[in-house]
C-alpha cells in the first residue's frame, strides 16, 4: 500500500482526504499541517506538525516518513487577502511549493499540486488543460508561478486545477460559497450576488477522490477537476435557496464591478472534464447531489 503525505490537512480538502482514507483504507496517510491536528479522529493515520514555510522542518518530515506521494493542498486561497498581503502570499504559494517540489525531486516522491481556475482570465471558459493561462489577480499569478516551478522540476509531478470548492469541515472552521449563501439567506436579509461570473463548483469529496486516484495510478501531467454543472454564481445561490427552501427574493443580482473587491475575478471559468473522466475514471457528483451530501453532514453536526 502506498504512503501519501498531505500538506494542509486541517483545511477542507485535507480533512476530506483524511476522511476518505480512514473510511476506504486505500493508502497509508501522513497528515501534516501547521499547529495541532484539527481532525476529530486521531487513530488510523499519522499526524505530523509541519509548517510549509519552515524548510528545515519540511525536509525532516519528508525524510522521516518517506512517502510515495505528497498531495500539496496548503496555500493562501483568499483572493483579496492575497492581493493585500503579496509577500506573504508569494511565500505560501510559490516559495513553499518550490521547496517542496525540489525535496520531492531529491527523494523520488510523486508531487501532486493543487491549483486553480484563477490561473485563467475567464474570457472564454470552460477550459481545457491545454488552454493558455492568463491570471487577473495576484493570487492567480502566484498559483501559476507555482505551476511553472512544478513543471520545471525533474520530480514526477501532477497538477490538479479545481474550481470553487464547497463542503464542510468537522469543526466548521472554513466557509465557502454554499455555506455562506445558506447562512446569509437564513438570516433573512438581502444579499448581493454576482450574475456575471460562471463556474463549475466542486464538491470537496470529489476533489479528494481525484487526489487519491492520481496518487494510486501514478497519473502525471495536468488535470482539470471540478463538478460537471456549469452555472453563474447567482444560479448557484438560487439552487442553494431552492434546496433549503429559503427566500429567493432576498437574492439581488449585481455585476462584479459593483462589488469593488480588491482583486479581479475571472468571468467565465469552469472546466471541461473529459481528460480526468477518461484517464482517471473521475466521476463527480451533480451539484444537487453535492448539496444533499452537505445537508446530511450538517444534520450530523
Amino acid at each position: 500500500m502506498k504512503t501519501i503525505l498531505v500538506t494542509g490537512s486541517n483545511g477542507l480538502l485535507g480533512q476530506k482526504i483524511t476522511e476518505k482514507i480512514l473510511t476506504e483504507g486505500r493508502v497509508n496517510l501522513i497528515a501534516t499541517a501547521k499547529g495541532a491536528n484539527r481532525f476529530p479522529v486521531n487513530g488510523g493515520y499519522e499526524y505530523a506538525e509541519m509548517d510549509i514555510l519552515n524548510a528545515i522542518q519540511v525536509k525532516e518530515v519528508l525524510v522521516k516518513y518517506k512517502p510515495d506521494a505528497v498531495i500539496h493542498t496548503a496555500a493562501m486561497t483568499n483572493v483579496d487577502t492575497s492581493e493585500a498581503n503579496k509577500e506573504w502570499c508569494y511565500q505560501l504559494n510559490v516559495t513553499a511549493t518550490q521547496n517542496l517540489v525540489s525535496l520531492c525531486e531529491d527523494q523520488n516522491i510523486h508531487f501532486i499540486h493543487l491549483s486553480t481556475d484563477f490561473v485563467f482570465d475567464g474570457a472564454d471558459g470552460p477550459y481545457l488543460e491545454s488552454d493558455k493561462p492568463n491570471p487577473l489577480s495576484y493570487y492567480g499569478e502566484t498559483k501559476l508561478l507555482a505551476e511553472v516551478a512544478v513543471q520545471k522540476s525533474n520530480a514526477a509531478w501532477t497538477i490538479l486545477r479545481t474550481v470553487l470548492v464547497y463542503g464542510i469541515t468537522h469543526d466548521m472552521s472554513r466557509s465557502n460559497i454554499v455555506l455562506w449563501a445558506k447562512g446569509a439567506l437564513e438570516k433573512g436579509g438581502a444579499i448581493n450576488v454576482v450574475n456575471d461570473q460562471w463556474r463549475t463548483p466542486t464538491l470537496a469529496e470529489d476533489l479528494a477522490e481525484a487526489c487519491l486516484l492520481v496518487a494510486e495510478n501514478n497519473a502525471k501531467g495536468i488535470y482539470h477537476i471540478s463538478g460537471k454543472d456549469y452555472m453563474s454564481i447567482a444560479d448557484l445561490v438560487r439552487k442553494v435557496a431552492d434546496y433549503w427552501l429559503l427566500d429567493q427574493s432576498l437574492i439581488l443580482e449585481v455585476s462584479s464591478v459593483s462589488l469593488n473587491q480588491i482583486a479581479k475575478r475571472p468571468g467565465k471559468t469552469g472546466f471541461i472534464l473529459d481528460k480526468a473522466i477518461k484517464e482517471l475514471k473521475y466521476n463527480p457528483h451533480s451539484f444537487e447531489e453535492g448539496l444533499k451530501m452537505v445537508d446530511e453532514q450538517l444534520k450530523r453536526h
